[in-house]
């Protein structure tokens, strides 16, 4: 029962081999109007967004407006193990559909609530979406160039990251409930899920009250903010300047290399021994004339070559891929990656990002096993088929629009 703010946390799940039922109000759930659309033809079963959060699941409609819905929803989650919800806080509670009421009659059901700020707190009736939990965990102060405002990350980042962390507390509750027998209600919040996020500018607070500031394509360590990303002849990699014992080696290794394609420039014999050099004592104007030298290295060579390179003489570079180098990383390929899945009422197969990790045995390797759903597509066989709904009281209940 959640929006887009819950729906990866469902397809987590589903990857992992559960059952997953996407209970949906009878117009539909409103990510199915989220852009962007297969072939650029707006409708709620051609949403891309759709179809990637909610592949593996299955559809059921129903009106929880309705004494009627309620009651079928009491009754569904009495087989049930889990219940996702991204109500606003209180809803449930007033519709008559808490966590008290629904374990009634499960106590071993468990119930994760996916809401911006959680359901405790001042902020606790707040509304916010992906960009608000995202500035507020501060994640967005953190991202773009330092002498512009900060950013959002393009792809929602806040709705996957609590999605994560609810399948995480979902799946905890469930390991529990093997000793205890008792069910748990899960309590997530966006805005905690992205403070998760912030590994190293927490630290840098607690300790030093240092506030780390947005480096662009340069990574801030100390005292020193060196870049990280690069351009290139055909796009860009990822390489990164290091000073002391561990820059000792390939950072001699990368003036060999310049100096071998004869673009080494001041950089041949400028530093005696890079084992000593503590790059927070360089200034920054002249780590800024060893970027040029290292930079117009990079502008003159493609990804491949600096790659290809750069791993036989173990200099740690990599190209940075667009989403089409991605699908073709000869890597994934070699590991079955990706997953060609069957749209037949658009008569085509659309690609899927596949297993989350591989084991022994190939049947338990979690992975997309089936299109998002059609709205309602499986009324017929949960209400009747499984739950054991009368079929004149599934054609009533439809002819009502409770479901």
């Amino acid at each position: 029962m959640t929006d887009e703010k819950g729906l990866f946390c469902g397809k987590i799940l589903a990857d992992l081999g559960a059952d997953v039922i996407q209970v949906e109000k009878p117009h539909g759930n409103p990510a199915r109007r989220i852009p962007p659309f297969c072939a650029n033809d707006a409708g709620p079963e051609k949403s891309l967004y759709w179809f990637a959060f909610s592949a593996g699941k299955r559809s059921v409609t129903l009106d929880l407006d309705t004494d009627a819905g309620k009651g079928v929803l009491l009754r569904l989650c009495k087989t049930a193990d889990f219940v996702i919800e991204s109500f606003p806080v209180g809803y449930l509670q007033r519709a008559g559909l808490g966590y008290e009421v629904l374990s009634r009659a499960h106590p071993g059901l468990i119930m994760a609530s996916i809401t911006p700020f959680g359901e405790t707190g001042p902020y606790r009736d707040y509304k916010a979406g992906d960009l608000v939990a995202s500035a507020m965990g501060g994640m967005v102060y953190c991202t773009g160039e330092p002498d512009r405002a900060p950013l959002r990350i393009s792809v929602d980042q806040a709705y996957c990251q609590v999605s994560v962390h609810a399948a995480i507390g979902l799946l905890l509750a469930l390991h529990d409930r093997a000793t205890s027998g008792q069910g748990q209600h899960v309590d997530v919040s966006m805005q905690a899920s992205m403070v998760r996020t912030l590994h190293t500018q927490l630290p840098y607070w607690e300790y030093s009250k240092h506030i780390v500031q947005r480096s662009g394509a340069r990574r801030f360590r100390g005292g020193a903010a060196t870049r990280e990303i690069w351009p290139c002849k055909d796009g860009f990699v990822s390489w990164m300047f290091f000073g002391g014992a561990v820059g000792t080696q390939q950072m001699q290794t990368m003036v060999k290399w310049l100096e071998s394609k004869g673009m080494a420039g001041s950089l041949s014999g400028e530093v005696d021994d890079w084992a000593t050099l503590d790059l927070t004592k360089v200034s920054p104007d002249k780590i800024r004339s060893w970027e040029r030298i290292i930079g117009n290295f990079f502008l003159a060579h493609s990804k491949k070559v600096l790659y290809e390179e750069a791993l036989e003489k173990r200099i740690p570079l990599t190209p940075v891929n667009a989403i089409s180098g991605v699908a073709e990383d000869e890597q994934l390929a070699a590991r079955d990656f990706w997953v060609d899945i069957e749209h037949p009422e658009l008569g085509t197969s659309i690609r899927y990002p596949g297993a989350l990790f591989l084991t022994g045995d190939e049947a338990s390797i979690p992975t997309v096993r089936r299109r998002a759903p059609l709205l309602g597509e499986h009324n017929e066989e949960v209400y009747i088929g499984e739950m054991g709904m009368g079929t004149d009281e599934f054609k009533s209940l439809r002819g009502t629009g409770v479901i």
